[in-house]
């Protein structure tokens, strides 16, 4: 596989230095520049600095508007709905926790909608911002696209997109638990990942069971997904069969339609290259729940007992949800690769903004 090796630190600054050429605040530009960033740092790459080339797109059409302020457009007390105005998701949706946030601190729980943001990234981070405040949280996410990406449970064509589920627990004396994964069987950012690399590598395929070509026939081939030989696309096929449709829909229906946000039907997708999303969050303190100590006594000891389960051979340790993302933070702390086909997109998306931008690749060891 071709790819260059970057140093984190040059590829956030490069990333805030983007999204400030383009009009971002500087407040925009580095929540914009952490997230992405701090996608690929967790091993997420589908979410991180490769999606930047989509949203210059969007943002040069109009669709993407930058330096929005989200606004309570309903207001209950611990019960309120958000409204993104159409932001960079990065920014207007780090503004809707800090209103979840304070509120859970105030009345023990905020149960949160949150609707018409930009692509609001990996949901995993909004999780983490709870924790990191000393809250739990859970998040029902669903997104809204030029094209539906996911088959229904028994059905040939897509309906709907990969709608994650997301939930974030804190654990005192421990490190967190942050479950964060799509409802098809596998992000469609890594199908794109794996598009992207078979640029350079013909032979980059997806797991098996991931996708379904037009005519409904399972297929390993990414380009289904973006170059279809004939008719429609090929779709993405949910996870654990019915489990991840049924989950799936509820990420829809309370994400978006409970929110006020949008669906994904057809109606719904006018736009270009945007990505909408919506989402219902829960946030809550766990102390105004149960006692905080016997919570961190039994979490660890429960943990330990399932982490003392023997070996299958399938893995190399019993990883709790959260411990992926702290192998790869530890593993690309100096240095993040990217595939020479993002790469030369993020370099085409930075001279759409501003010919004088240095290309990324510049900035690349080896």
């Amino acid at each position: 596989m071709a790819e260059k090796i970057i140093h984190p630190d040059d590829v956030h600054r490069w990333m805030v230095n983007l999204w400030l050429r383009a009009g971002s605040s500087e407040r925009e530009a580095r929540l914009t520049a952490d997230h992405l960033v701090g996608a690929n740092l967790a091993g997420h790459d589908s979410h991180g600095i490769g999606m930047a080339p989509r949203y210059v797109k969007s943002f040069k059409a109009n669709e993407l508007q930058l330096n929005q302020t989200v606004e309570v457009v309903l207001d209950n007390g611990p019960l309120i709905t958000v409204d993104a105005r159409r932001g960079m998701g990065q920014s207007v949706t780090h503004q809707a926790m800090e209103i979840a946030i304070e509120r859970a601190r105030t009345h023990g729980v905020c149960v949160m909608g949150l609707r018409n943001s930009h692509h609001l990234g990996r949901v995993g981070h909004w999780a983490e911002q709870a924790v990191a405040a000393g809250l739990a949280s859970v998040h029902f996410t669903n997104a809204v696209s030029t094209i539906p990406m996911v088959a229904p449970y028994g059905g040939a064509h897509a309906r709907f997109l990969t709608n994650p589920f997301t939930v974030g627990i804190p654990r005192p004396g421990g490190d967190p638990i942050v479950l964060d994964f799509a409802t098809s069987a596998i992000a469609h950012g890594k199908v794109r990942v794996a598009y992207m690399k078979r640029k350079s590598d013909p032979g980059s395929e997806v797991p098996e069971g991931s996708l379904i070509d037009a005519q409904g026939r399972p297929t390993r081939d990414p380009t289904v997904m973006f170059e279809p030989a004939q008719g429609p696309h090929g779709a993405l096929q949910t996870a654990a069969a019915h489990k991840g449709h049924a989950l799936a829909m509820v990420c829809e229906l309370l994400g978006a339609a409970l929110t006020g946000g949008e669906t994904a039907q057809p109606a719904n997708r006018t736009m270009q290259f945007a990505v909408w999303n919506n989402m219902f969050a829960i946030v809550f303190d766990p102390n105004r729940i149960g006692a905080a100590e016997r919570f961190a006594q039994e979490a660890r000891a429960f943990t330990d007992w399932v982490q003392s389960a023997p070996l299958s051979g399938a893995t190399d340790r019993i990883m709790m949800p959260g411990d992926p993302e702290r192998r790869a933070r530890a593993e690309r702390a100096q240095g993040m690769p990217v595939d020479l086909g993002t790469l030369a997109d993020l370099d085409a998306a930075a001279q759409a903004i501003d010919p004088n931008l240095p290309a990324l690749s510049s900035l690349a060891r080896h």
